[in-house]
């Protein structure tokens, strides 16, 4: 089957199915219902799922290029992607509208069955398809720079384009990864040093300038491991991997619970079983790919030093001198594979409604030794993902700012993030999104439902006694 075919069987299912529902949400002039933040995979499945479901006012702004959405072909260093290659994700239930449908039709069924992962340009280009078939409404080169309640109203400041924009929104979607409600998370031992000795691994890293040189990745997950083999693969001289742990992690947890039970009943768990199971798969931590480690393994002028955490760092000659419990390093540069905080006082385009969002931490007494973990600074959200008010009353708005994105992950679990249930989670968000719309225009659908008089029966169906 040509691409060209599996476009015309995806448009007989979606008819065959009344896949779109018809819009039934007032319109209000210069008013978007629905506004999304990021076009990323996230972006295009929640925009997906409101087109499902007959929201059609609405769009998605992206600040990256066209083709260049979420992390895939700039940040993302990975060859493959983690996700086994059967996974269904964002398809949404359609067949026709799966990676795998798409890739047998770009590449031949022959090269689907010899497939072991998905790359991530292949990942992209999918990603690309799947927008313009599902005739997504994104707008590129957009990027939010503030917001502010007007009446019951979200007024957005944007940028589009290069020019400054006011944007009317009822409902906000913040479909902006894992780095979302914060940014990249580096050790505080690094905070002082100069910005060309270190980079974090989600930063745009110039690898040929490290051609000959000596680096240091700090971290054993994938995105340190994939940052460490593309230094490898580039020409560094050396690369040692400082990993804190003893012992490689080597088993992914998170497989060995992941079910529609996980996907669907994680969010009526009370608050201590969802601690104990995230806080149990942070301390187990994931272990980067076999592919990753061994991208990085092969190459002889590679080390992997365990129980190595950083005690000391500081410039020397025009270098890096890195001393850890075993022995001593210098190096010429520094990745830093160590993740993402969320801390909204690092977003200023949050900055009106960061004071007033309700973290975990807040849920916990004072005292209590968990509020010091990284986990309680996750977003403490309401049953569709929407943000809540710390103190009751202060800010209004957040009732209609819904957080889709990866720190969700210890309120509704990995719908928000992951690759496996991103359908399901953009639907329970879009059916929040839905209810709070129809309860707000009550009066309006009441008016609407005594105007309907288009007649079933004519009067010529009986004849009176």
């Amino acid at each position: 089957m040509t691409l060209a075919l599996l476009e015309a069987r995806l448009r007989e299912d979606l008819d065959r199915l009344n896949f779109f529902g018809k819009a039934w949400v007032p319109k209000t002039e210069g008013v978007r219902n629905v506004v999304v933040i990021g076009a990323g995979m996230c972006g295009l499945v929640a925009s997906l799922a409101l087109r499902r479901h007959g929201i059609e006012n609405h769009t998605v702004y992206d600040m990256a290029p066209e083709g260049q959405e979420g992390p895939w072909i700039t940040i993302a260093r990975m060859e493959t992607l983690r996700s086994p290659k059967q996974l269904t994700g964002p398809a949404f239930g359609l067949p026709s509208l799966t990676f795998r449908a798409w890739f047998e039709a770009s590449r031949g069924v022959d090269a689907w069955n010899d497939l072991f992962r998905i790359t991530r340009a292949d990942w992209m280009e999918y990603l690309v398809w799947y927008r313009r078939v599902m005739e997504l409404p994104v707008v590129n080169d957009a990027r939010m720079l503030g917001m502010e309640q007007q009446g019951d109203l979200i007024a957005l400041r944007m940028s589009i384009g290069g020019t400054e924009q006011r944007v009317l929104t009822r409902k906000l979607v913040l479909a902006t990864g894992r780095d979302g409600l914060g940014g990249n998370y580096v050790p505080e031992i690094i905070r002082g040093i100069d910005r060309r000795f270190w980079a974090h691994s989600a930063d745009d890293i110039d690898f040929d300038a490290l051609r000959g040189k000596k680096v240091i990745v700090v971290g054993a997950g994938a995105s340190a491991m994939d940052n460490a083999a593309t230094a490898l693969e580039t020409g560094a001289a050396r690369v040692d991997m400082l990993i804190r742990r003893a012992v490689m992690p080597t088993v992914n947890k998170g497989m060995g619970i992941g079910s529609p039970g996980m996907t669907h009943g994680y969010q009526a768990l009370p608050d201590n079983w969802k601690w104990k199971i995230q806080d149990y798969l942070n301390r187990s931590q994931t272990p980067a790919p076999r592919n990753s480690t061994l991208r990085v393994s092969r190459h002889p002028n590679a080390s992997f030093n365990f129980a190595s955490p950083m005690e000391e760092i500081r410039e020397e000659d025009g270098a890096l001198f890195v001393r850890t419990p075993k022995t001593t390093f210098h190096a010429d540069f520094m990745i830093f594979g160590t993740g993402f905080c969320v801390d909204l006082d690092l977003r200023p385009e949050l900055a009106t409604i960061a004071p007033h969002v309700r973290l975990w931490r807040d849920r916990l007494a004072d005292g209590d030794p968990r509020r010091g973990d990284a986990l309680a600074t996750s977003p403490d959200l309401g049953e569709y993902f929407e943000l809540q008010e710390k103190t009751p009353g202060a800010c209004p708005m957040l009732a209609s700012i819904y957080n889709f994105n990866f720190p969700a992950t210890l309120t509704h679990g990995k719908l928000s993030g992951d690759i496996p249930a991103i359908s399901e989670g953009a639907d329970r968000l879009v059916r929040g999104i839905i209810r709070s719309l129809f309860v707000e225009d009550i009066d309006q659908h009441f008016t609407a439902l005594e105007a309907f008089d288009t007649p079933e029966l004519l009067g010529d169906e009986w004849t009176p006694a």
